[in-house]
């Protein structure tokens, strides 16, 4: 009863992760001071996370190292510093959570790593979430997960056409050290690209899992690779269709104002 009290407990953890994430990156919907908070309750119910799942550390020095596992024990350890990093740097901008950390880093390296981190974050988050897909779909009949896969398949294509049109790639690359922002777009949507955004890198984390591990034959199977290319193939083909005036930076500005946001922003 305890454990089944005690799955009940972490599932519900990491619901709320999954929604404070889509939420703390959209600076648009938040604004600064709920940012802030949103970032520290995130971080202290990541602790609780860790908290939950000791027994992973316990475990690490443990058993055979097979592909799934080394590549799930580097995804874990990258993205446990990145947000590490993210929240550290996001601290040491904070004005309104944690004011007595402001300033202890230098700014323009604050801001620069902040943004980048927290993207690497949120891609990392994605991967990690696909990851586990598998056994969250295990239940599910043949034809559903077929489905399952198809629907995800689509919603990444358009995820990588608007991670590309918001130049996500220069923040993550640490090309620029502050974020082009819509305000006028609607908050719902926001949220909504985000979440694509996160089924495309949870698609590719569940393709990539599969890839890693045997099929009931024994076999390793090819399958994720043909369903991962596919779906960068139709997002890179969409951003030339559907790619808007871009400056002389490659960003789209069709529509897009700009903020120093990064300079508060608290993962």
């Amino acid at each position: 009863m305890q454990t089944k009290i005690k799955n009940i407990f972490k599932k519900c953890i990491d619901v709320v992760l999954t929604v404070l994430l889509l939420f703390i990156m959209a600076y648009q919907v938040t604004g600064e001071e709920r940012h802030e908070w949103f970032g520290i309750g995130m971080t202290a119910l990541l602790i609780v996370h860790h908290i939950f799942n000791i027994k992973w550390y316990g475990a690490l020095f443990k058993g055979k190292y097979r592909p799934y596992r080394i590549a799930l024990t580097v995804l874990n350890t990258i993205l446990l510093i990145s947000i590490a990093m993210t929240a550290i740097c996001g601290m040491s901008m904070s004005v309104h959570a944690v004011p007595s950390m402001y300033g202890k880093i230098n700014m323009m390296f604050a801001q620069k790593m902040h943004l980048a981190m927290s993207y690497w974050s949120f891609i990392l988050m994605g991967i990690h979430i696909g990851f586990y897909v598998k056994a969250m779909t295990a239940k599910l009949a043949d034809k559903s997960k077929i489905i399952f896969t198809t629907v995800s398949a689509v919603i990444s294509s358009v995820e990588l056409w608007i991670f590309l049109k918001n130049g996500i790639a220069n923040y993550i690359f640490f090309k620029t050290h502050f974020a082009f922002l819509d305000y006028e777009k609607s908050k719902s949507l926001i949220i909504l690209e985000n979440l694509a955004m996160l089924i495309f890198w949870a698609f590719a984390g569940s393709q990539l899992s599969k890839l890693l591990q045997k099929n009931k034959d024994k076999k390793l199977s090819v399958k994720p690779l043909i369903w991962l290319g596919a779906v960068v193939i139709t997002g890179i083909i969409l951003n030339f269709a559907l790619s808007g005036s871009t400056d002389d930076s490659g960003f789209d500005t069709s529509g897009w104002q700009t903020s120093v946001q990064t300079t508060t922003q608290n993962v």
